[in-house]
């Protein structure tokens, strides 16, 4: 008799666990699905990467532009208008940022040339001429790290002040607030930080492979590229390194004029995206 109730108090037992497993087992997925919406963009680093879809329209970023938006971040401008604004990374200076000048400067175009530590103490002269022609000059770090490996804000502020510093040397303004990551790589502490530094964090939703400077794309690569998935609010990102760019961008730009599309500048992209 006592070895029947003691089976029957196993049995209650193991209905119990198995019911507050079922319980917890819930539990804990509707807690992972909160994580997962609350933590959209991933805490580690992350490189930035775009989807493509029909010709003429935005592509999908591996974040949105809303959640991006929290971080003063910006990848792309208003999907109804049909304006461009123009980007050029500029790593080191090879010949080609004069034409580059020249182009912008016939179609009247004002770009932003996101620069870093080495080009500023190489090139002066280039960084005066964007200045005084009208460009923005924005920060690409001093030494173009992977900044998602920063952890400490004094290590990332080190890296964007310095490039800030330099600017305000040779050109005796004030450096714009907008912030490129190297190679695209972030993370959500960079983010962060960028804002907490005042920062405006650019990505991009157009660029195409033009940064071997050994191995350089074709004038008619170039344009299936930048010509077949041109799309309203496009931020283009182009190298400033590239013989090919230098070579099409007066061509290329007259192409997009014929396309309908005009071209803005960042401070318009984010006045815009705040008003």
């Amino acid at each position: 008799m006592k070895k029947k109730s003691w089976s029957k108090k196993k049995g209650f037992a193991l209905v119990l666990f198995l019911a507050v497993f079922a319980v917890a087992g819930r539990w804990s997925a509707h807690a992972v699905d909160q994580w997962q919406s609350t933590f959209s963009i991933v805490p580690n680093s992350e490189n930035w990467g775009l989807g493509f879809g029909e010709s003429g329209t935005q592509p999908t970023g591996n974040v949105s532009a809303e959640e991006l938006k929290k971080y003063n971040a910006y990848y792309v401008g208003n999907p109804t208008d049909k304006k461009i604004y123009l980007t050029f990374d500029c790593g080191y200076e090879n010949g080609n940022t004069e034409p580059i000048l020249d182009a912008l400067k016939k179609h009247n175009v004002s770009a932003t040339f996101f620069v870093v530590g080495h080009f500023l103490e190489t090139s002066p002269d280039a960084v005066k001429r964007m200045v005084a022609e009208g460009h923005t000059v924005g920060n690409h770090t001093y030494h173009h790290p992977d900044m998602s490996s920063i952890s400490d804000i004094a290590s990332f502020q080190k890296e964007v002040r310095d490039v800030e510093k330099k600017f305000e040397e040779i050109t005796d303004t004030q450096m714009s607030h907008f912030y490129r990551p190297p190679q695209g790589k972030y993370s959500v502490a960079n983010l962060s930080m960028a804002q907490e530094l005042d920062y405006e964090t650019i990505f991009w939703s157009l660029a195409y492979v033009d940064w071997y400077e050994d191995n350089q794309p074709t004038p008619e690569e170039a344009y299936e590229k930048l010509l077949g998935r041109i799309h309203p609010g496009a931020i283009v990102l182009l190298h400033s390194t590239s013989s090919t760019n230098a070579q099409i961008l007066d061509e290329l730009l007259t192409k997009w004029e014929e396309m309908g599309y005009s071209f803005g500048t960042l401070e318009e992209l984010v006045a815009e995206s705040n008003s």
